[in-house]
């Protein structure tokens, strides 16, 4: 047993320990809600997506942080943001219309080119859409066994909150888009993200596996996701359907130009389709490091990056790639190429601009 002097030095720093954590409960505010803080230092933080606004490149990553560069990447100005939330992707379909997306379900909106931006959705809504949506649904089919299902879900996202990231974002236009995420999380808007619906019964995807990216190749658009998943957008069932690959580990992301599609993923594994996605050919990456990012640059030449560095160039088709051995500083998770046709790239400490050496390309 404790002394009394003992018993009451525990007694009064448990109260202690009980106030200060009610204090500090007080002064609790969401990420949801507190805007991202200016810092010198947000350039040389990590940073995960990157877009074009016309000649302004946008940079998004961690606690809120956007930043833009009127420049080619060689300085940056950091936007005014409402969320300190992470935020993994952003897209801009025009010049001065973009979105972003991120942890907690947040989707942001910018309509002057990435300077500004404005929360338009976040998880603390997702569920309730979900079970809104399909509850309706329901209603009109009580025969249909899908939709008490897509309501449970709906109920689970609202009992746990705004943990559920989106992890990719894409626009047609500055009406019609996407947001992807975790768990076959997946919205589509037609009002410029005034307001979205669900379209988780639109997807191939029974097993709920993440969906990590979503790109257009001009001709279709395509979502991949993780254990070798691949959807293509089918007009005539208006659904994402199931495209088969040979490679089962995780994708992450798509490019490519109409007729020809490229995937990217784990371990270094790249594969390319002519035909829409019936047949694929694995390309010889020479590494066993994820691809992360990629683009198509000026001259419509593929440009892949991985977590080491590395950039590999694939000259027209796409059908062969060549490993440039100059790496970044930095794992690239995000590339973009300027209009003045620098690389930029992105990712644990912040942006660069690379440096092409003509004697390394292909």
């Amino acid at each position: 047993m404790c002394s009394y002097k003992n018993c009451l030095q525990l007694a009064l720093g448990v109260v202690l320990g009980v106030l200060h954590g009610v204090t500090h409960a007080a002064d609790y505010v969401d990420v949801l809600d507190l805007p991202a803080q200016v810092s010198a230092l947000a350039i040389n933080s990590p940073l995960s997506g990157m877009a074009r606004a016309g000649e302004r490149v946008i940079a998004v990553g961690q606690r809120g942080h956007i930043l833009f560069s009127d420049d080619a990447g060689k300085h940056w100005q950091q936007a005014a943001v409402p969320v300190s939330a992470d935020l993994t992707a952003v897209n801009f379909p025009t010049t001065i219309q973009g979105w972003a997306v991120g942890n907690d379900g947040v989707v942001l909106h910018s309509s002057d080119a990435g300077a500004t931006w404005q929360k338009q959705l976040d998880g603390r809504q997702i569920g309730a859409l979900l079970v809104k949506h399909y509850t309706a649904l329901a209603s009109a089919e009580p025969g249909n066994e899908q939709w008490p299902l897509l309501v449970a879900e709906g109920q689970r996202l609202v009992e746990q909150g705004a943990d559920k990231p989106l992890l990719d974002v894409w626009f047609a236009n500055d009406k019609t888009g996407y947001v992807v995420g975790v768990f076959n999380l997946i919205l589509r808007t037609d009002d410029g993200g005034q307001t979205w619906t669900p379209f988780q019964d639109r997807t191939a995807n029974p097993q709920g596996f993440h969906l990590n990216a979503i790109a257009s190749t001009g001709d279709a658009l395509y979502i991949a996701g993780e254990q070798g998943l691949l959807l293509k957008w089918d007009d005539h069932s208006q659904r994402f359907a199931a495209v088969p690959t040979p490679y089962q580990g995780s994708f992450f992301g798509v490019l490519g130009k109409p007729g020809e599609v490229l995937v990217y993923g784990l371990r270094g594994n790249v594969l390319r389709s002519s035909d829409g996605g019936h047949n694929w050919t694995a390309l010889n990456s020479g590494l066993h490091v994820s691809v992360t990012a990629g683009l198509i640059d000026a001259r419509g030449n593929y440009r892949l990056f991985t977590l080491g560095g590395q950039m590999l160039v694939s000259r027209g088709t796409g059908a062969q790639l060549h490993l440039v051995q100059k790496p970044a500083r930095t794992q690239v998770s995000a590339a973009i190429q300027s209009a003045a046709g620098a690389l930029v790239v992105a990712g644990n400490r912040g942006a660069q601009t690379l440096a092409v050496d003509p004697a390394l390309e292909p």
